[in-house]
């Protein structure tokens, strides 16, 4: 009997909610590959939910900062070099230096998977001594990786460009829908769903929503800023925190919005180059959208008409997207357009390219 090829992915998050892990996980397992996905524990961690692939968390006592990522990276390291594996796959720079050096160590294949551009997230920008540690991890081990790809068509040719190898290309796109309901949908509601972090225009959305009292917002999720913005949406009977939603259930909630926000504030070239999960989930859901104008909503906008792009986040921009999808007109146009793209964006089309660089690796 052939051995399975065994696959070891490592990210930094609990896994639960990882949409991206979880279909390419699921795919590899699918197509006869012996795969794990290892993480971490989180403060908010639930049990883990059984898949088609193995799973594991590592203990994790420090939730943030230094602190956190050296404990992980320093148990992540240990745990490896104690199993077997046939290739690494490290997620993000964040779980990257252990993963090459044992991958190293043991011979192996070491595979980079980009969600986004690292080393220019909002949270390490104006953070020059931090910004500049994680940029030489960066030039010293990327460039070192037996393959790798990235979320979108911008940082796929900035990642290839700046450390001299080839990115190929895999997009966060969803399983396609057989049929969605629009009985579900409730008027003037409002959608976000993603993390609850810095550079994502929920202070400006939340302030918006003072001038537009015949809306509700939405949003789903948790992350850095989760008390922060309840706080600020305190006595705003408009705005509704859910929480985090499993992905097997976050489809339904979809459905229900009338529109999906995804306004990310232009604070590094992380954001500036996204191509987030929710563009796609809003796509598959059939519901029209408002994003930033960044090259990649740009693209994806100028090929299918999907939403509306504004320039800034000024509360006076959002206030008018959102309006202007009051055209009942303009907003059936739109929707019957997100109809036409949800059938080509799917995981189903996409998938191809992620099992040929497993294939080609083989």
């Amino acid at each position: 009997m052939e051995k399975r090829v065994r696959i070891i992915c490592t990210v930094t998050n609990d896994l639960t909610y990882d949409q991206r892990m979880n279909r390419i996980c699921a795919s590899l397992a699918e197509n006869g590959y012996d795969v794990l996905l290892l993480g971490r524990t989180e403060g908010h961690s639930i049990p883990i939910i059984e898949k088609s692939y193995q799973q594991k968390r590592l203990k994790s006592i420090f939730q943030n900062g230094f602190l956190m990522y050296a404990e992980y990276n320093i148990r992540l390291f240990f745990f490896l070099l104690g199993n077997k594996f046939d290739l690494i796959n490290a997620v993000d720079l964040d779980s990257m230096v252990p993963g090459y050096l044992i991958s190293k160590l043991k011979g192996k294949k070491c595979i980079y998977d980009a969600h986004e551009y690292f080393t220019e997230v909002p949270e390490l920008v104006h953070r020059p001594f931090v910004k500049k540690v994680w940029e030489l991890i960066a030039n010293v081990f990327i460039k070192r990786v037996t393959a790798a790809y990235t979320v979108g068509p911008g940082l796929q040719k900035i990642f290839s460009d700046k450390y001299g190898i080839n990115f190929s290309l895999v997009r966060n796109v969803p399983h396609f829908q057989k049929s969605i309901s629009s009985q579900t949908q409730e008027q003037n509601l409002i959608l976000y769903q993603g993390a609850l972090n810095k550079g994502r225009g929920l202070k400006q959305m939340i302030a918006a929503m003072k001038s537009l009292p015949n809306y509700k917002l939405m949003i789903i999720g948790e992350g850095d800023l989760s008390s922060q913005l309840r706080a600020l949406a305190a006595g705003q009977s408009n705005v509704k925190f859910v929480g985090h939603v499993i992905p097997s259930e976050l489809p339904a909630y979809t459905a229900k919005a009338w529109i999906g926000i995804n306004l990310l504030e232009n604070a590094g070239l992380s954001y500036y180059y996204s191509l987030a999960n929710r563009t796609f989930d809003f796509i598959q859901a059939g519901i029209p959208s408002i994003h930033m104008k960044f090259p990649e909503y740009e693209a994806v906008q100028e090929q299918y008409k999907i939403g509306i792009l504004i320039d800034d986040l000024e509360e006076t921009s959002i206030i008018d997207a959102v309006k202007e999808y009051e055209n009942k007109e303009f907003y059936n146009a739109v929707k019957k357009n997100n109809e036409i793209a949800r059938k080509e964006l799917t995981w189903e089309n996409e998938v191809e390219r992620l099992l040929l660089i497993y294939e080609e690796l083989c």
